[in-house]
């Protein structure tokens, strides 16, 4: 039976577009190789999404006693967290929102083999 190694990220300051962007990048890959690319991206999502990826590696390695180089990246998600709402005044006595959005990200890793 596979055990799923999960983490989870919630309030995560960047929106949930952006993020699945990054996600699409990792999806399917093997863990030491999505952790690499995402060193190397250049997105403010990728930072968030890799120390996550790190912390899920550790939860392996230290609860599961799984190996690093036998892990998968399974399923990973972004879904919408609370949108802050602040105003601004426009010109000509108009109102301006302003959509500060934020996300859950949930990361599941698998081991190789099952």
């Amino acid at each position: 039976m596979a055990t799923d190694i999960r983490a989870k990220l919630s309030y995560c300051g960047v929106s949930a577009q952006k993020v699945r962007l990054v996600l699409d990048m990792v999806r399917g890959k093997p863990a030491v190789e999505a952790l690499a690319t995402l060193q190397f991206t250049p997105k403010v999502a990728a930072r968030h999404v890799g120390k996550l990826l790190s912390s899920a590696i550790a939860n392996a390695e230290e609860n599961f006693g799984v190996s690093r180089e036998d892990l998968i990246v399974y399923r990973v998600t972004a879904d919408e967290a609370p949108t802050r709402k602040w105003r601004r005044f426009g010109a000509r006595g108009r109102f301006k929102p302003l959509l500060r959005r934020s996300s859950h990200i949930t990361l599941v890793l698998r081991e190789r083999g099952s």
